[in-house]
Parts: structure tokens; C-alpha cells; sequence
């Protein structure tokens, strides 16, 4: 069922997301069918961006790995090869560097575009074929494309199918789920260009090579709450290791990312975005791996929206009940 569900939910948060850039360009006398198309092809090209961010990142660094490996290993017999005698327990480090040297190469490639490529395919794929992952994109490109032209004839019909009595209601849940999202999304466009910058520059002068790439794909990577921040770190960390081994520069990436982190969660966020959706760091890490789990990759980058729509519903849910005359006797 998830799979089913999955690529039309996908359409409808990115059509909700380019919605602005489609009214904005029928304001200027584009038409709706023109209108649609150049605001998907700027979603494309957002994806394809970050994808090729991706790319320059894998081909920076899994040559760098492969280069560093050894000295990696010689590093570490001589700082542990005597502490190791001392306890009586003997290595063979020649065996060992042709192991460990072996088994890396064997499991990275030069060629990151491959990769890249099996990387999509289990984006895509969510366990399926590539044909399906295909299918899925070209439906989800589809539904978008006509949610975008019809967008308000589709939500007219929504609203016939509401029983008269409901529609004022559910109408002031659309609107205020609509602005919470409008908040959410206008604030994470606003911090993360902000932040592009700021980690593009910090890296900059550290001097960790595809700095502003770096910088970049971890200011896109903030939509993932937690996981995001991770992974960026990881890889500007893994990056200044392979560059300048255990350091300053290390040291001075951990700094660029923790004022970083300091700047967004406490000034940045709290002023553009609000509390972004008011969830509880629990829920949000609740919210990724159940969303995560039904709906694979998309149902990460989903969370957060769908999150919000879900706490509008139980906060009007809530109120109904504490108001009722169950609840107060």
C-alpha cells in the first residue's frame, strides 16, 4: 500500500512547494501551462543540483581515501605497533595493510558516477525493480505538472466532497495547516542560503578542498533534522582528515560547525521559522524512522510536512475534546 501511495504524495508536497514560483510567474502574464512547466523544470533543476553537489563530493574524496589508506595504516603501527609488544600481542602489519587495502578497493569505486548510480537505484528502487523506480518517477513528474495547472479546480472538488456543515471547518484547518507550511518552507529557504554561505566560507578558509560544494549540500542537507547535520559533519570532518590528517584543521572544522549549528538552532531558525513545526525533538526523530519505514527515502524528506499537517489535526482534536461535555462532566 505504501507503495502505492508514496509517489502521490511525493507530487502533491513538491507541487505545494513550487506553487509559489508557478503564481508568481502567471502574475507576470505566463501562461498556466507554461507557467507549470518552468516551475518543474526549476524543481529539476534543484534536484540535479544537489545531485551533482553529491557527485562532486564522491569523486573529492574516494580518491583521497584510497591515496591515504596506507599512510593511515603506518600511522597507526606506530603509534599502537609498541603499546601492542608491550601487552605481548603481535600484528602482522603487512598482512593486515594488503587486507584492510583490499577490501576498501574492492568495495569503492574511482568512477563516483557508479556510485551515484547504484545509489539512485536504491533511492528509486525502495526495494523494487529500476523499471518501477522509473514508472515512479515519471508519475510523480505527472501528477506534479497537473497539480500545478489545476490546483484550485482540484481542491474545488475536495471541498463539494466535505459535507456542508464540515466545510467551515475544514477550511480553517486548511489554512492554518497552509501557513504553517508557508512558514516552514519560506524560513528553511532563508537559513539554508544563509547557511550555504556561512559553512562555504568557514571551509574556505580552512582550506578543505570543494569547500563551498561542502557547504552547500550541508545547508540543503538541514531539511533532514539530526541526520542532515550528521552527515555534513561527517564528510567535512572525513574531508579535512584526508587532507591534513588529525589537527587543526580538524579542530577548526568542528569549530566552523558547531558555531555553525549554534547560529541556526538559536537565532536563525527560532526568527524565520518560528519553532519551525512545534514538535518535540522526540517526535521529530519518531516522525523520520515511521515515515522513513512506510515511504523509504522520500518519507524522510516528507517527515516534517506531514508532521505538521498531523499536529494541526490533533491540536484541533484536542480542543474539541477538553471543550466537550464529556471531558468537563
Amino acid at each position: 500500500m505504501a507503495e502505492i501511495f508514496t509517489p502521490f504524495l511525493t507530487a502533491f508536497i513538491l507541487a505545494y512547494a513550487l506553487r509559489p514560483v508557478c503564481l508568481w510567474l502567471q502574475g507576470k502574464k505566463v501562461p498556466r501551462t507554461a507557467s507549470a512547466a518552468i516551475a518543474m523544470i526549476i524543481g529539476l533543476g534543484l534536484v540535479f543540483f544537489i545531485l551533482a553537489l553529491f557527485i562532486g563530493l564522491l569523486k573529492n574524496e574516494i580518491p583521497l581515501i584510497k591515496t591515504q589508506l596506507p599512510g593511515w595504516i603506518q600511522n597507526t603501527q606506530a603509534w599502537l605497533g609498541p603499546k601492542l609488544i608491550e601487552l605481548h600481542i603481535n600484528v602482522d602489519w603487512i598482512d593486515l595493510k594488503a587486507n584492510v587495502t583490499q577490501k576498501i578497493t574492492a568495495h569503492i569505486n574511482d568512477n563516483a558516477d557508479a556510485l551515484m548510480s547504484s545509489t539512485l537505484d536504491t533511492v528509486l528502487m525502495s526495494g523494487s525493480s529500476v523499471i518501477a523506480g522509473f514508472v515512479n518517477a515519471v508519475l510523480i513528474l505527472f501528477v506534479v505538472f497537473y497539480l500545478l495547472i489545476d490546483w484550485d479546480h482540484f481542491f474545488a472538488l475536495l471541498k463539494q466532497i466535505v459535507p456542508q456543515r464540515a466545510q467551515e471547518t475544514v477550511h480553517h484547518l486548511a489554512m492554518h495547516t497552509d501557513g504553517l507550511l508557508s512558514q516552514y518552507l519560506r524560513g528553511m529557504l532563508i537559513v539554508i542560503s544563509i547557511m550555504s554561505i556561512f559553512y562555504s566560507i568557514g571551509l574556505s578558509l580552512i582550506g578543505v578542498q570543494g569547500a563551498v560544494a561542502l557547504g552547500v549540500f550541508t545547508a540543503l542537507m538541514i531539511v533532514i533534522p539530526y541526520v542532515g547535520i550528521t552527515l555534513g559533519l561527517s564528510l567535512a570532518v572525513l574531508s579535512a582528515l584526508l587532507q591534513f590528517g588529525p589537527g587543526g584543521a580538524m579542530i577548526g572544522v568542528l569549530i566552523v560547525y558547531g558555531v555553525g549549528q549554534f547560529l541556526e538552532g538559536f537565532f536563525l531558525t527560532p526568527r524565520l521559522v518560528g519553532e519551525r513545526i512545534g514538535l518535540h525533538p522526540v517526535a521529530v526523530l519518531f516522525a523520520l524512522l515511521l515515515f522513513g519505514k512506510l515511504f523509504g527515502f522520500f518519507g524522510v524528506l516528507l517527515a516534517l510536512p506531514i508532521s505538521a499537517v498531523s499536529l494541526v489535526l490533533v491540536k484541533y482534536t484536542w480542543s474539541r475534546y477538553t471543550q466537550s461535555a464529556w471531558y468537563q462532566k
